[in-house]
């Protein structure tokens, strides 16, 4: 279970270790994890937290880069704790990854460069659709590289857990592609995908299950390469999509938290309302003898 930091302290490090703190406490169980941004913020948050011995969910992910920052404040966090004697053991963590918002954006841009029919062409129709498995599967290699590389094993050896890759937004916007694209490309060894229940019903009804996130992954760097060939600057473009996503997290954590206020204060006013009906109506006393 995973519970939300307000994404309005998105971009603010001492707010969201207190906020998570705060639901950490709350909640007080041991499989509970604290969904914190992978703002740059959020980054110096996550080594903190960690530290502190709190579950976090690195959410609103998009870009390679700001990855392996996330799994490095992830390490770095259970050094402080070793470093100061504490457990790791039942530390848990994962990074959600978000991959068909960039499909979303970036579609456009190359089919803009498509119908142009300039010299670029060719190379945007070869990686349009391609980018956001691309880039998962490009992470998956970062993942290996951290998590299996020397300075992690030290920390395995005293009882850490490899903090998880996991695959978030996986629907498939674009009807023109198959309603399991984020699904099937992507099944591998330690990691987790989120899946709608929409996107659930279509796999149990037509999917194929096979490990298949190492495969094509020449391919991968390929996809990646061509990008500024084609002039689109993908670091650029998943930035764009961190301040897109913390801005929808905004609307859609308002919108919760009001729903949430006005069936309270419409449960109080019913409860007032039945407290007062049943209560006995005093008789009088003045017809007495």
């Amino acid at each position: 279970m995973s519970l939300e930091v307000s994404p309005h302290l998105a971009h603010d490090t001492v707010g969201t270790i207190a906020e998570a703190r705060r639901l950490w406490e709350a909640v007080d169980r041991p499989d509970v994890l604290i969904k914190v941004p992978a703002t740059r913020e959020g980054l110096r948050a996550i080594q903190h937290l960690i530290g502190e011995g709190i579950n976090v969910n690195i959410t609103l992910l998009f870009g390679l880069p700001r990855y392996r920052r996330v799994a490095e404040a992830y390490i770095a966090g259970l050094e402080a704790r070793v470093a100061r004697g504490e457990p790791i053991r039942q530390l848990a963590s994962v990074a959600s990854f978000f991959l068909s918002r960039i499909d979303v954006l970036l579609d456009p841009m190359l089919e803009k460069i498509i119908h142009e029919q300039g010299p670029s062409a060719k190379l945007a129709a070869a990686v349009h659709g391609q980018v956001a498995i691309a880039s998962a599967k490009v992470a998956y290699e970062i993942y290996k590289d951290i998590f299996r590389g020397e300075r992690f094993r030290k920390l395995a050896a005293l009882g850490a857990r490899p903090q998880r890759l996991l695959w978030a937004s996986t629907s498939t916007k674009n009807p023109a592609y198959s309603d399991v694209k984020y699904v099937e490309p992507l099944i591998g060894p330690e990691t987790i995908n989120t899946l709608p229940v929409e996107t659930i019903g279509q796999y149990r009804d037509h999917g194929d299950p096979a490990s298949r996130l190492e495969e094509g992954m020449a391919e991968a760097h390929q996809v990646l390469e061509r990008l500024p060939q084609v002039g689109i600057d993908l670091d650029a473009a998943t930035l764009r999509l961190e301040d897109e996503g913390v801005e929808k997290f905004n609307q859609a954590f308002d919108l919760l938290t009001n729903t949430l206020k006005e069936k309270r204060a419409a449960a109080l006013k019913e409860l007032v309302e039945e407290s007062y009906a049943s209560r006995p109506v005093a008789r009088s006393a003045s017809g007495a003898g």
